[in-house]
């Protein structure tokens, strides 16, 4: 993997950055970084992993898988398999805070264990030659402060990791839900900054609160790369500019009715597979953000996709609506 993938990703979210959701986002960006959902390393050894590990190979890539787990031996043979699939980057969940994450002991809560993160992480490289990341907050609960968070990463350092992603705020283990998590907790991009220096050459890459690419530039004076996840995710138009503006790609800008022909063609062969066109079309419903007719659209992308019979022509319908809008931005 070009290592400079990681200049822009889209984060891991879960129930929603599904094959279906990364195969739509490659459509809007051919160079950002994809990430799957977490997969925990015990569903994939347990004989999960032609399930859940499975991508659409031929179009997803630069991808990273990843894995949710705080066994090192476990998360070793999770890795392999990740390896065997052909994934490009295996990333290590350490900031996760929910409920059902921490009684699993992983996630978040590892932050606290960062002996136990690096024998996960050594164990892990052991299994593969693709990157070996870890994913992280500034901290968790009461173990907040600067030399915390720089304590963690110095084991990281030592384990080889390849590369941190970290997300500029504290986790609270206890007394805030996973959504309160990801609003509470008070931003410190600053403290990322200066970790900056601190890592030397490891690549660092900032997550949390960027609702933009105008922010994102601004992050990318300070450290290698940033991470959007649910301002992506809810408005995923904005991936349609992230090749010219962070890779210099120019060609690659995707038109809308390159989106709807790929898409109704990917539904038909989804459909044709025994699946339904909500499936894949649940992802697509941001792409009318801030769009004249966006109610419409996300109407027919909704209601009627469920409808027995829906096929691939409400994309077009859809789309028609996105299509007529951008062309009256454009005559005014």
């Amino acid at each position: 993997m070009n290592p400079d993938a990681r200049r822009f990703s889209v984060a891991p979210m879960m129930d929603w950055t599904d094959r279906h959701c990364r195969f739509f986002h490659r459509q809007l960006s051919q160079h950002a970084l994809l990430f799957t959902e977490m997969v925990t390393s015990a569903a994939l050894i347990r004989g999960g992993a032609d399930w859940l590990l499975k991508y659409n190979d031929d179009v997803e890539h630069p991808i990273a898988v990843q894995l949710g787990g705080s066994d090192p031996k476990e998360l070793a043979a999770a890795t392999a398999l990740c390896d065997r699939f052909g994934y490009d980057e295996i990333n290590l969940n350490v900031g996760c805070p929910s409920d059902r994450v921490q009684s699993g002991k992983f996630g978040a809560c590892l932050m606290g264990e960062p002996e136990l993160v690096a024998d996960c992480v050594r164990e892990m490289r052991s299994a593969t030659d693709k990157p070996v990341t870890v994913k992280c907050r500034i901290g968790i609960d009461d173990q907040d402060s600067e030399e915390d968070l720089r304590r963690f990463v110095d084991h990281m350092l030592e384990a080889k990791v390849d590369a941190l992603y970290v997300h500029a705020r504290k986790a609270w283990l206890n007394g805030l839900s996973p959504k309160e998590n990801r609003e509470v907790p008070p931003l410190d991009y600053d403290r990322v900054y200066r970790l900056r220096s601190h890592v030397g050459d490891l690549p660092l890459m900032i997550n949390g609160g960027i609702e933009d690419l105008e922010q994102s530039e601004e992050h990318l004076k300070h450290v290698d790369g940033v991470m959007l996840g649910r301002a992506a995710y809810h408005n995923p138009g904005l991936l349609r500019d992230v090749d010219r503006r962070f890779f210099g790609d120019d060609a690659s800008s995707p038109t809308l009715e390159d989106i709807r022909d790929v898409m109704m063609t990917y539904a038909d062969a989804h459909l044709e597979d025994g699946g339904k066109l909500n499936q894949v079309v649940r992802h697509m419903l941001g792409l009318g953000f801030g769009k004249p007719g966006a109610r419409r659209y996300r109407q027919l992308m909704t209601v009627e996709t469920v409808k027995p019979g829906a096929s691939s022509e409400l994309i077009a319908e859809a789309f028609e609506i996105l299509l007529h809008g951008e062309s009256l931005a454009k005559a005014s």
